[in-house]
């Protein structure tokens, strides 16, 4: 479904006071454990994390790593720097849409998006702005969920999916793997111990 980056900043916007709430029960029970894998592959001195939403990944930032934190959100940003405070946490944080990154080429040695490219409403373009700030050998590192391989579970995700965005501006039948795959990445590498429809995907430029 093709929603305009206006509406589904809008969706999140009307979220953000609650959204940690909303996804309290899976956060507990399946995503913290899979963002702290996917923040032990994080290298290099400069990380950027794109989406950075309530701030729900500070808790696994590399202490020796200069981070910085984006968000197309006002209203997700504000939470984020909220937390920030009461965590004094040393990450700079800024809004901006990861379809149109203020940043000069080759900036950040790792990027990373953890169930972001849900939301974003052009996901190659803001792939390809990714690409453009990795430096050389850098790596996006993204934990995303995606279309299900299984016929019936996609057919009924894709029906599903204009209701899901409608409420909550996030698209349940992404193919992100492919989107990776078709941008100019050297190497895509998808964690083996991904699940059908959460895939922990490498990408090195």
């Amino acid at each position: 479904m093709n929603v305009g980056s206006d509406k589904i900043r809008q969706r999140y916007d009307r979220l953000a006071p609650w959204f940690d709430s909303l996804e309290g029960f899976l956060e507990g029970l399946i995503f913290r454990r899979l963002r702290k894998k996917l923040w032990r592959l994080t290298e290099g001195e400069h990380i950027l994390e794109v989406g950075v939403g309530t701030g729900k990944n500070f808790s696994f930032y590399p202490e020796q790593a200069r981070m910085t934190g984006i968000d197309f959100s006002p209203n997700m940003l504000a939470q984020a720097k909220r937390k920030q405070q009461r965590k004094q946490l040393d990450v700079h944080l800024e809004l901006m849409d990861v379809e149109r990154l203020y940043f000069a080429d080759n900036s950040f040695d790792t990027v990373v998006a953890s169930f972001v490219f849900c939301s974003v409403a052009h996901p190659r373009k803001g792939l390809k702005e990714i690409h453009r700030v990795l430096k050389p050998g850098g790596q996006l590192i993204m934990l995303e969920h995606v279309l299900s391989a299984n016929k019936v579970m996609a057919k009924l995700m894709n029906l599903l999916n204009p209701l899901v965005v409608r409420l909550v501006g996030a698209n349940i039948n992404r193919q992100t793997v492919k989107n990776v795959q078709a941008c100019q990445f050297r190497q895509v590498l998808i964690d083996p111990g991904s699940s059908d429809m959460i895939k922990l995907i490498r990408a090195i430029k």
